[in-house]
């Protein structure tokens, strides 16, 4: 797609992290000016990334500090913008303290940002970077679908505070958004949701939970097998295309399901293997059920009995017919995705060879 130019600034939170580096990128490739907000503008593992980036674009990069948890902390970024992007939110799934990990900064963090847009009579668009996992909570789900797959329509019912404290997170942000944009009628809301991410990052050192998962296949975490688990998973790109394609197009509404592909575990481990061979610990196997189950959480806490339960052995099916239909969005090969992510791991030293 032709990348638009805004005549006025473009606010991005969280512009360090995964996801909002590239939206960043193709905005200051496109000749725009970019508001980029962060939490630390002293983190310079954080900052350098974009700066470096930008000095290389014709774009404009002017970087703000923002808190998700300090009321009016966005307010000066926000200053004369029309289109913002709110992308920050944390992606961890094992913290200690779920409600101040994990719910606080996604809910109390988008309640400060819309309540800051109302001030703002320039603001017109907001697109929420939300997720999957607002759509459906445990793959057992997909069996309560009308269709058979998982939609735009379908809303996580099985989350909670002590079960999928992430998806549950993700869920309550983009209902308090919902909220917030029907009680007013000067900008529209449209939100974003993206499966598992993958894909090359423009900070290498990158600490989104994908990079987690990626650096337990080709570390040697897994090398006994993976568990039986179906995900969707989307190139961290497209996700950035659909984002702006969402907030140019003035016909986009409601929630868009961003997922590339209906993948496995062991799908992304067999890509692995045919392309960089034996020399890393790549898993060959899928775990018995009973296995995960009974060791899983000894491992991984996130990888709870009852998320095993509920998710191992169970089939994931995401429709994205509207994001292609409505964002024009062109889904990258699963294998190019992996591919150039784990190259890009490989190069900065956060996978090594095996001894």
């Amino acid at each position: 797609m032709q990348m638009p130019q805004s005549p006025s600034p473009i606010l991005v939170t969280g512009a360090s992290g995964y996801v909002a580096g590239w939206i960043v990128h193709e905005l200051l490739k496109a000749g725009n000016t970019v508001h980029a907000t962060v939490r630390n503008l002293d983190d310079e593992t954080k900052i350098s990334p974009l700066r470096s980036m930008a000095e290389n674009l014709p774009g404009e990069l002017r970087l703000f500090s923002a808190d998700l948890l300090q009321p009016g902390s966005f307010g000066e970024a926000m200053q004369n913008c029309k289109i913002i992007f709110h992308t920050a939110s944390p992606f961890r799934l094992a913290v200690e303290d779920p409600q101040r990990d994990l719910i606080a900064p996604a809910v109390d963090g988008t309640r400060h940002l819309l309540e800051e847009v109302s001030k703002h009579e320039s603001v017109k668009t907001v697109i929420l970077t939300s997720s999957c996992a607002a759509i459906y909570g445990d793959n057992q789900d997909l069996q309560n679908t009308e269709k058979g797959v998982f939609d735009e329509s379908c809303w996580n019912t099985s989350s909670s505070l002590g079960h999928q404290p992430y998806s549950y997170s993700k869920t309550m942000a983009e209902r308090t958004a919902w909220e917030i944009a029907k009680s007013q009628a000067s900008w529209r809301l449209v939100t974003i949701n993206p499966s598992l991410v993958l894909g090359p990052a423009i900070n290498p050192h990158a600490t989104s939970e994908s990079f987690h998962i990626m650096e337990q296949l080709g570390g040697g975490q897994m090398q006994a097998g993976v568990p039986d688990l179906e995900i969707g998973i989307v190139d961290v790109r497209d996700v950035a295309q659909a984002h702006i394609a969402a907030a140019f197009n003035q016909n986009a509404q409601g929630r868009y399901l961003t997922s590339g592909h209906d993948f496995s575990f062991l799908k992304v481990a067999n890509i692995l293997r045919a392309e960089f061979g034996d020399s890393y610990p790549f898993p060959r196997r899928t775990l018995p059920k009973w296995v995960a189950w009974l060791f899983g959480p000894l491992f991984d806490r996130a990888l709870t009995r009852d998320y095993i339960r509920k998710n191992i052995s169970y089939p994931f099916r995401a429709d994205n017919t509207k994001a292609v239909n409505e964002l024009g969005v062109s889904f990258r090969s699963a294998q190019e995705s992996i591919r150039e992510m784990m190259q890009q791991m490989i190069d900065s030293q956060r996978i090594k060879k095996s001894p």
